[in-house]
């Protein structure tokens, strides 16, 4: 895998100094960046599968605590969003053309940790749609010793009474030539750009509110807004396959906030009680993003993920 320089943005990103960007081009030419901080940490290096919209910049920070425990860090941009090869005419619309080619991602990024020689055992955290890409790439033989989900989408929290016809939508709307438009319920416009603070379904930490909005102020080009209906399509049959899967043989531990209101909660708890070797923790006072909490939520959660690493490996 032959990987070139990218740019980071380091200063709208709060990783440790030694963090550097790189150009990955998938099996299928589609180009990804991603992200590597403490490259020559001595615990072990954790594949961090970021959310729908996200970008390698937010999780400089995450990054950051991870190396202060002994763990490198490889953050993504997934095909579609960040600084990687934008799939639609308008950028602004979320897109992929089928879940499974989330997988050419995560393979570009395994063979590129191995070709640097990242140190290893491999761990992996899986945030929100990284949860599901994540969860998936477990079942194709990612090779990591152990893996950790915040908030993973294992399903897509709605209205019961939108889920049929959200599932038809999903269909039809593709079938007639216009599954790249905006899926029904979201706007071109990014959430923290868009939605007040107040009540908002990430985060109840104002600084980490603000570091968002900063960073897509400084740089617009990461912004991404709904999805498209082919996305929704994917991302509805992919969440059911995996939901009748039995869970994988990884030991896994799982982060929910107790007020999740983005993916579908009764999705997380179901797959956590069949999973023989993984552990449920449900955070207190915890939106979506517990990594991007408050300092004190924020270091129990990497304190409780890294032991669980640490004894995995």
């Amino acid at each position: 895998m032959t990987a070139t320089a990218a740019p980071l943005y380091t200063d709208i990103g709060a990783g440790p100094v030694e963090g550097a960007a790189y150009w990955l081009n998938t099996v299928d030419d589609v180009r990804i960046r991603i992200g590597i901080w403490a490259a020559d940490a001595p615990k072990g290096t954790v594949l961090l599968f970021c959310g729908r919209t996200e970008y390698i910049e937010k999780y400089g920070l995450p990054a950051g605590d991870l190396a202060a425990r002994g763990y490198a860090t490889v953050a993504i941009d997934w095909r579609g969003q960040g600084l990687a090869d934008r799939l639609l005419e308008d950028t602004r619309i979320g897109h992929v053309g089928k879940f499974s080619d989330y997988q050419h991602d995560v393979k570009a990024v395994v063979d590129a940790a191995r070709d640097m020689g990242l140190p290893e055992p491999y761990y992996m955290i899986g945030h929100s749609m990284g949860g599901c890409i994540g969860l998936r790439s477990l079942y194709e033989g990612l090779p990591v010793a152990a893996a950790a989900f915040t908030g993973p989408m294992w399903g897509i929290g709605m209205a019961a009474y939108l889920r049929p016809v959200a599932w038809a939508l999903g269909r039809l709307v593709p079938a007639i030539g216009f599954g790249n438009r905006l899926a029904p319920g979201t706007i071109k416009e990014p959430y923290v750009l868009s939605a007040p603070f107040e009540d908002n379904t990430l985060t109840r930490t104002r600084e980490m509110w603000d570091m968002m909005q900063a960073q897509l102020k400084a740089h617009p080009e990461f912004s991404l807004g709904g999805p498209s209906f082919v996305w929704l399509r994917s991302a509805l049959d992919e969440t059911l396959d995996l939901a009748q899967m039995p869970a994988p043989d990884v030991p896994c531990l799982t982060f929910l906030g107790d007020n999740e209101r983005i993916v579908d909660p009764t999705r997380v708890y179901s797959r956590m009680k069949g999973w023989k070797n993984g552990t449920l923790q449900v955070i207190e006072g915890g939106e979506h993003e517990v990594l991007m909490e408050d300092l004190a939520k924020r270091s129990a959660v990497f304190d409780t993920m890294t032991a669980f690493f640490a004894k995995a490996g």
